[in-house]
């Protein structure tokens, strides 16, 4: 079976004692003068694209963006993208392991969670000026290695994603009304995107948050408006599209990678969610 290509950081042989890797450049050094086109492919570390000046085309998990300027793009470890961009574009590519970051202090993961449930940061130019000093102090902190610079970058990293969320809470678009739901319901995403090939049972994941049945799905309706099962068999399907598109497998290999035994039932699961059965869909959208 082929796995959708991975691309992983590379380990620090200078910093044998660092946890996880870190790593931020400027796109200008990247692209340098050329176009930038990535086919499908992901990631086993968190990635951030700040785009200051920028045109192109962004699809991350087959949701398509077009690349604007004064921009961020987050993606989470296992998320499936495909990126262009043109050549002229400015800003910054950072990427991180989890482990690297949740070692700053007690709220890292909980911060790192919410900042990431959203891909797609479209900012205005005075919000970009006001995280500008930021990036560069992480630049600057990241060629200089002085004493402390990875807690230095740690303590930035920190503060650009408090000022995301809270650009993203001026603008309405995150609950801040209940704020239990929203990190049980950011968990049961986080959980979802980890275990979905092993676990698809509602009452699993209710068990892993120390949750009822009926309290998950209470919390995902109120949110999202959509219970517990929806959202799973959605994760499934985005699993399965993933696949799909992004390798060569057969679908009863892709079945058994989603743990289906039966790959007639999950043919029929996926066309009752899609309109298409798996072939006709890697045909229609490759």
């Amino acid at each position: 079976m082929h796995n959708i290509p991975i691309r992983s950081l590379p380990e620090s042989n200078q910093e044998p004692s660092l946890v996880g890797s870190f790593s931020i450049r400027s796109l200008e050094t990247i692209l340098d003068g050329g176009d930038m086109v990535e086919e499908l492919h992901r990631h086993d570390f968190f990635l951030m694209l700040i785009l200051i000046k920028a045109k192109g085309l962004h699809e991350i998990d087959f949701v398509p963006y077009e690349v604007d300027p004064n921009s961020i793009f987050l993606l989470r470890p296992g998320q499936v993208h495909k990126l262009s961009l043109k050549h002229g574009s400015t800003g910054y590519l950072v990427q991180f392991k989890k482990a690297y970051f949740l070692t700053h202090n007690k709220s890292s993961k909980q911060l790192l969670r919410k900042v990431c449930n959203q891909n797609h940061y479209p900012l205005n130019a005075d919000i970009f000026k006001k995280l500008d000093p930021i990036l560069s102090s992480i630049l600057l902190e990241y060629n200089g290695k002085q004493e402390e610079f990875h807690e230095v970058i740690k303590a930035n990293l920190s503060i650009l994603f408090i000022e995301l969320l809270r650009q993203r809470e001026s603008t309405g678009a995150n609950n801040i009304n209940a704020p239990y739901q929203q990190e049980k319901l950011e968990k049961f995403l986080e959980l979802l995107e980890e275990n979905i090939t092993k676990y698809k049972q509602v009452s699993q994941y209710a068990d892993l948050l120390n949750l009822t049945v009926y309290q998950l799905n209470a919390i995902t309706k109120a949110l999202l408006n959509q219970n517990a099962s929806q959202l799973i068999n959605e994760y499934i399907i985005l699993e399965a599209k993933r696949n799909l598109l992004a390798t060569s497998n057969q679908v009863s290999q892709i079945a058994y990678h989603l743990g289906y035994e039966d790959v007639s039932y999950f043919i029929r699961f996926f066309k009752k969610h899609t309109g298409y059965t798996p072939d006709a869909y890697r045909h229609n959208f490759n």
